[in-house]
């Protein structure tokens, strides 16, 4: 078999993710060369080379990259802050290493207003109704207030609050999830508005989904649909959190949405696409450049933010049933001739382990945390056990979890998910779960209703509800 190098920068079960559909590949022998957040253990074992980059630093990943320069045929990234910081314009401007990731210009999810900005220009349509309020427009704090309450007054204050920049201030802040006074929306704001631009704009009901397509600078290829759980607790309570798990059903679409609803969001994301692209090619969106986050409404689809990368936890929906080899996939995208990807006809499941402060569950289930457990070593050997009954049918991706002296422990984000793969969502669902019971140690808690018959049936309910108003 033919050899090929590849560098995969890593954060996550994401990359894991990756990693698993690299080394899978039947046409090479893939030799992957990781650059990690952390000492990941499924990385460990399965990269030629490996080293820890705590911040996934951009200069540091590029010596990385240029120390084996001559053995690395193309490299992707799964996190965004490298992608944003412009990881794909140093390495390949200090080193001959094609990326597959989007340059820095078209790193869209680096700001939410720009976003919002090109989506009124291309696709009025999908944007709610929103407002900026950027510190440079106003001279006085009691001047942005006047402003913020006319348009709360507007929207009867029933709005979602986003800062400009990823992770500055307080973050998204939602009504009736984050805040429920016009007192508390102000505060929120605040904690944003000394960072930077803050979006406010109307509070949306529906059903959401995830859109994500590979592009190669000529064309854009739809992926499946898949729907992510951002709640932290069951029934859709708690805090957002990166997302507990997520769904995909045996088809392109998910159970509550119509085949309408699937063609009007690649027309939207074509749309979008076709601005950015200019005319003929555009190699700088190469990658995962759209992976849209839309709720669908009684209005139609909706998109509530757009990514540069691959979704976590959707892309583990996706890689482990691809039935194009992914080294393939990969080369296609480099010469620009990427058409179309498969994938098998299967449900997939994705549920994730989780320390016990994530998502202030051990402040809220004090009563639910095994103390003797906390901080002690998370041991897989139980769900690789099940992965070898099961065959193909389970995958286990380590995420914010490091290598000890052999031993596996948890950090501070999300731990570990596993993906279940079955005839339908229930049958993936029950996969995902044994798998994740599976899964011993650490004080570690999930979400129980992650593709559940109920929430699903719920989710059919409410759009066909929202589809006679």
């Amino acid at each position: 078999m033919e050899k090929v190098g590849i560098l995969v920068v890593s954060y996550g079960s994401r990359a894991a993710a990756m990693v698993d559909a690299f080394s899978r590949s039947e046409n090479y022998a893939a030799e992957i060369y990781v650059a990690d957040k952390q000492k990941n253990p499924f990385n460990v074992e399965k990269a030629k080379r490996h080293v820890v980059i705590p911040d996934l630093n951009v200069e540091e990943i590029c010596e990385f990259a240029k120390k084996y320069e001559d053995h690395i045929d193309f490299g992707m990234v799964g996190p965004e802050k490298p992608i944003i910081d412009g990881l794909r314009d140093v390495v390949e401007k200090e080193t001959r290493i094609p990326m597959i990731c989007p340059t820095k210009r078209y790193a869209i999810e680096g700001s939410k207003v720009a976003q919002r900005y090109l989506f009124q220009k291309v696709a009025p349509e999908v944007n709610p109704k929103f407002k900026v309020f950027d510190p440079k427009d106003y001279i006085s704090p009691g001047q942005v207030r006047k402003n913020l309450y006319a348009w709360l007054d507007e929207l009867d204050n029933k709005v979602a609050v986003k800062p400009d920049n990823p992770a500055a201030g307080k973050g998204v802040g939602v009504w009736g999830d984050h805040f429920n006074t016009r007192e508390q929306i102000f505060e929120h704001f605040l904690a944003n508005y000394e960072y930077g631009p803050v979006i406010i704009e109307e509070k949306i009901e529906g059903e959401e989904s995830s859109f994500q397509a590979f592009c190669d600078g000529k064309h854009l290829v739809p992926l499946p649909e898949t729907r992510d759980y951002k709640r932290a607790f069951d029934d859709d309570e708690g805090p957002n959190t990166g997302g507990m798990g997520s769904y995909k059903d045996v088809g392109a679409i998910l159970p509550f949405m119509t085949s309408a609803d699937r063609e009007k969001e690649i027309e939207i994301m074509n749309k979008i696409f076709k601005e950015l692209k200019g005319k003929g090619s555009n190699p700088g969106l190469r990658g995962i450049p759209f992976y849209g986050a839309f709720i669908h409404t009684s209005r139609g689809p909706k998109i509530l933010e757009n990514n540069s990368r691959p979704g976590d936890p959707e892309i583990q929906n996706l890689l482990p049933i691809l039935k194009d080899d992914f080294v393939d996939v990969c080369f296609k995208i480099l010469d620009g001739k990427l058409t179309r990807v498969e994938f098998e006809e299967k449900a997939t499941v994705v549920t994730y382990k989780v320390p016990p402060n994530y998502g202030g569950y051990a402040t809220v289930f004090p009563e639910r945390v095994n103390r003797n457990e906390v901080d002690k070593p998370v041991d897989l050997n139980g769900a690789h056990e099940l992965a070898e009954k099961y065959g193909n049918k389970i995958r286990i991706y380590p995420a914010s979890m490091e290598l000890r002296e052999g031993k596996t422990y948890a950090l501070k984000s999300r731990t570990v998910c596993v993906v279940g793969i079955g005839d339908d969502i229930q049958s993936a669902r029950d996969l995902s779960l044994e798998g994740i019971k599976a899964i011993r140690g650490g004080a570690l808690w999930h979400r129980n209703d992650i593709a559940s018959r109920e929430h699903i049936e719920k989710s059919v309910r409410h759009m066909k509800k929202l589809r006679t108003l």
